[in-house]
């Protein structure tokens, strides 16, 4: 009787095709959807005035975090480490920042006189795509110094830590699309 492994070798899909391809992208998308989830089912209504400072203690540590993983992510690029893959992670971080950055909107917002025309969440997380887009449409707008305060380390924090994210894994990809050709002459 014949072995059947060695009778018909499967051949082996090449890397970056089918699941192997996919997964990283099916990760992403539960990570971000579940990231959606929490913010829309987290009782963020027991935060703002009536506990401002496990809302502070809070807000700054998610930032934190968030920055300091920003960070990792960048000096792996710059390494040009191949264990990793910082298109998944690096978008996963700029979703949760955005939600950070939505739940103390919305947890400001308990606070009579920091913004107005924000009631929801929908609407937190519209102000903030907003800020970070660069638009102001006007619509919403921060009227108390915390709102102020928060809404100026939002574009801070944007400026320096989303953009050196962004810029260095366009640069990576760059890098990877500019050397694929090249690694195919080689051989």
């Amino acid at each position: 009787m014949r072995d059947r492994r060695t009778a018909h070798p499967r051949p082996r899909p090449r890397p970056g095709t089918g699941w192997a391809a996919v997964r990283p992208w099916a990760v992403r998308a539960g990570i971000a959807a579940a990231v959606v989830v929490a913010y829309f089912l987290l009782p963020l209504d027991h935060l703002g005035p009536q506990r401002p400072v496990l809302s502070w203690v809070l807000f700054a540590l998610l930032l934190t975090v968030v920055a300091v993983l920003l960070l990792r992510q960048i000096r792996h690029v710059l390494l040009d480490r191949p264990d990793s893959r910082p298109g998944v992670v690096i978008s996963l971080l700029i979703v949760l920042s955005v939600h950070v950055f939505s739940a103390a909107y919305y947890a400001l917002a308990k606070s009579p006189g920091e913004f107005s025309g924000l009631h929801t969440r929908i609407d937190a997380l519209y102000f903030t795509v907003v800020t970070l887009a660069t638009v102001g449409y006007g619509d919403i707008t921060p009227r108390g110094q915390a709102a102020r305060v928060v809404t100026v380390l939002q574009i801070t924090y944007s400026f320096v830590f989303l953009t050196a994210a962004a810029t260095a894994l366009t640069t990576r990809m760059r890098d990877r699309v500019v050397r694929g050709p090249q690694r195919g002459r080689s051989r």
